[in-house]
């Protein structure tokens, strides 16, 4: 570190990727270890790898899939499945809808508003108007409370498979998560 000044979050960050330091991870326990928990609600390929990453990023993943065939299938995951959302997430919780064609979006997301989860977010085309809207208007949602669904989520790259949405996605939590604008610009 001779040749260049660093700060001091980026003097753990390069001591964390050389493997100096011992990251943390969901098992570390405690909230002041830095705990946060993902749902990814519905089964979908985006899912699988939401969780998977997920995990590498220190994350407690569950997913929540309210048809019992799709949740039977998803079971290989590894993941806790959950059918209903637990209405105890806190704000150690971020929660992403991995499917807005899903009937059951209104429900899930409107039972997600109440709870004290940190961030909710729903995958979609930008450029069209998420269908969750309506669906939560119907279920006699505020349009203060449906404003704290986030659409489009994660980061502008540019993603086409569900590896890269993946990707894209986590990168966007973390940036907020961690108060930054998650561009290019330093």
């Amino acid at each position: 570190m001779t040749e260049h000044s660093h700060h001091h979050d980026e003097d753990s960050a390069c001591a964390a990727a050389h493997g100096a330091v011992a990251p943390v991870t969901a098992t570390a326990g405690a909230r002041d270890a830095g705990e946060r928990t993902l749902v990814a609600i519905f089964a979908s390929p985006v899912a699988g790898y939401l969780l998977r990453y997920g995990a590498d990023l220190g994350f407690r993943g569950f997913l929540l899939e309210p048809d019992p065939a799709r949740a039977a299938g998803a079971a290989a995951l590894g993941f806790p499945l959950l059918t209903t959302t637990p209405d105890d997430l806190d704000d150690s919780a971020d929660v992403v809808a991995t499917d807005h064609h899903r009937p059951e979006l209104g429900l899930m997301l409107r039972d997600a508003l109440t709870t004290k989860a940190r961030w909710i977010g729903v995958m979609g085309n930008p450029h069209h108007v998420g269908p969750h809207v309506a669906m939560l208007t119907d279920l006699g949602v505020s349009a203060g409370e449906i404003a704290r669904v986030h659409r489009p989520i994660g980061l502008n790259i540019g993603s086409r498979t569900p590896p890269e949405i993946a990707i894209s996605t986590l990168a966007g939590l973390l940036a907020d998560r961690n108060g930054r604008p998650g561009g290019f610009e330093f």
